[in-house]
């Protein structure tokens, strides 16, 4: 979906491509003096390079390790246990990445995809699109727990087992911590039982996975527990040139009165607006000031060439002569008529009338059911009816479709241009969901543009906190649970992208801290104390998990790979069959090759094959 404007403007940050390249050019200046000390021999010998990456080594630390080993069998218990949960996630991994790679190849996408952009990858806050840089002390501390517990686990079992350490250390790429690691003895890492090699390289991700239960077990109870949303409608972004945008309202303010009323929730906004009268209301912001703003009805985003011609800042002040200031309002007008007369006021203040079309503007899909009855066309469809009922915008379909069943008929009804046409159309599977399947790409609000009141977009406030243990979950009862909290928690930091939820989530930081306030006891410590705990608890589990998973891998040198290897091993062994490595390295090789192949499709597949 292509839209000619964004449609907010979100708080001030650097965008990942600019920042991007300042990290480059840091980078080069940092490779040449590593390259510089290590030519004149200034560096310390517990100091290695690869590439530009230093590595800091030490023996230090063995001790407490030997002693930490001495409960063999706890650790081996452990461990056993890590070994199946490991394989569990291996093999879900590698059904994963192959079914991703198929629906990025096969599926209807988006022209632009976010999440797959290789900056993206990186885990730089700043670069990364979803590591804003105001959540980089959560990130760093999280970073750093989850090496030391991975590799701690390794060198811990490589004692249990009885495997040396030549050396242990992290790896930095300047300030940034990259890896940490562990130096086994090669010979008696050799001669340790496969089931000993297999326990060690379980144990990193076995940690991971603990912490990370252990972190979000703490956020989700105590922290979040502590924490409540503040009283007012809280502010997201606001549209350029708009009511909002003139009257100095920014990001992260509060709206806590409209002319004097108290407003306590962002669904309370609405209506006290819908309520006013006259050409202007006066908006308490924070609990502190009052500005006067224009009551209009703002034109946040449009389609490119779409079938109204409005463009982003444009104000629509009637329908059909009736004069408009809300969504509301708008609806209420629009009614069930189809087409409609807009009185449209530019951004250079002239005012035109235009009849449009209203309802759900969808670009159609080659090769899915509605094309089949419309033919192929590069023209947007207007969806004003489907199965006899009233369509305003893309979210009144979207409901509707969601209760279809493929196999189904429905009846579809729309225009291009200003031609009414009506089909009949027989839906497909969904490549998705167990609903029907049209086929088409929506464009977002009506008729490919949204509008709103004033001009700012709210923050949901109440459903981030749900989401992390702090009340009923939007999305249902799985949700609600343990696992359905981590898994949501997982997903926050690129929620916005899907379309979910309206804002990233990257923890109580950037600003939004003033949509929350701290109750309980916790509250004697501070709102600033409570926050970092929440921040330093959401990285630190997110980063865990993140490891977890990426090092269950089946692919060298993962310790994924390393226990597909030993696993094979073991198997081959029991096979009536003279096993040799050959057969192993056969196993090993084609999971890793079509593991990797599988990442590159998910990643550059639709742009090199047009998916």
């Amino acid at each position: 979906m292509d839209y000619g404007s964004s449609a907010f403007v979100s708080p001030p940050a650097i965008y990942g491509s600019e920042l991007l390249t300042w990290v480059l050019i840091g980078l080069a200046l940092y490779w040449g003096a590593v390259i510089a000390l290590q030519n004149t021999g200034r560096l310390p010998d517990y100091i290695g390079t690869q590439g530009p990456i230093l590595t800091f080594h030490t023996k230090r630390g063995r001790v407490l390790l030997d002693r930490l080993a001495r409960p063999k069998r706890f650790w081996r218990a452990w461990s056993n246990l890590g070994v199946g949960i490991a394989l569990v996630v291996m093999v879900g991994m590698f059904l994963f990445l192959l079914r991703a790679a198929m629906i990025a190849l096969t599926g209807p996408q988006p022209t632009t995809s976010a999440v797959r952009q290789p900056r993206n990858v990186l885990v730089i806050p700043g670069v990364n699109d979803f590591l804003p840089l105001a959540a980089t002390p959560g990130i760093v501390f999280g970073l750093l727990v989850g090496l030391v517990v991975h590799e701690g686990g390794h060198g811990l079992l490589c004692r249990v087992e009885d495997i040396d350490i030549d050396s242990m250390g992290v790896a930095m790429l300047a300030i940034l911590p990259v890896g940490a690691f562990v130096e086994p003895d090669q010979e008696s890492s050799n001669a340790a039982s496969r089931g000993g090699q297999t326990r060690m390289f379980a144990a990193g991700v076995t940690n991971n996975f603990a912490v990370t239960i252990l972190a979000f077990a703490l956020l989700f109870g105590p922290i979040v527990g502590s924490i409540g949303v503040a009283s007012g409608a809280a502010v997201g972004g606001v549209a350029p040139d708009s009511p909002a945008a003139e009257a100095g309202i920014q990001p992260n303010d509060r709206i806590t009165a409209i002319n004097g009323t108290p407003v306590e929730s962002n669904d309370e906004l609405a209506n006290r607006l819908e309520s006013t009268t006259g050409e202007q209301v006066s908006v308490e912001l924070n609990g502190e000031e009052t500005v006067p703003v224009d009551r209009a009805l703002v034109v946040t985003a449009a389609m490119d060439d779409g079938p109204t011609g409005l463009s982003a800042g444009d104000r629509i002040r009637a329908v059909d002569g009736r004069t408009v200031a809300t969504e509301h309002g708008f609806i209420d007008a629009v009614g069930d008529d189809e087409r409609v007369t807009l009185t449209i006021e530019s951004e250079d203040g002239e005012r035109v009338e235009r009849e449009v079309t209203i309802g759900a503007a969808v670009s159609i899909v080659e090769n899915e059911p509605l094309e089949g009855q419309t033919g192929p066309t590069d023209e947007t469809f207007v969806i004003t009816q489907f199965n006899g009922e009233r369509i305003h915008d893309y979210a009144d379909l979207a409901a509707l479709l969601e209760d279809t069943k493929p196999g189904q008929q429905v009846s579809v009804a729309g225009y291009f241009g200003d031609e009414r046409r009506t089909y009949t159309v027989t839906l497909d599977d969904h490549p998705r969901s167990d609903s029907g399947f049209i086929g088409i790409q929506p464009h977002r609000g009506t008729s490919g543009v949204t509008v709103n009141d004033i001009g700012v977009q709210l923050y949901p406030a109440g459903d981030y906190l749900a989401l992390l243990g702090g009340g009923e979950s939007p999305f249902g009862p799985i949700t609600d649970t343990f696992l359905g909290k981590v898994g949501m928690a997982v997903l926050l930091p690129i929620i916005g992208v899907t379309g979910a939820l309206p804002f990233n989530f990257a923890g109580f930081t950037g600003g939004i801290q003033n949509f929350y306030t701290v109750h309980g006891p916790l509250s004697v410590f501070g709102d600033g104390a409570v926050f970092l705990a929440a921040n330093l608890l959401f990285w630190t589990g997110w980063i865990n998990i993140q490891l977890g998973f990426f090092n269950c891998i089946p692919a060298f040198p993962l310790d994924g790979g390393h226990i597909l290897r030993t696993s094979t091993e073991a198997v081959v062994s029991r096979l009536p069959i003279d096993a040799t490595r050959g057969m192993v390295r056969v196993v090993t090789t084609t999971v890793g090759v079509t593991m990797l192949v599988s990442f590159l499709l998910l990643l550059f597949g639709p742009q090199l094959f047009g998916g």
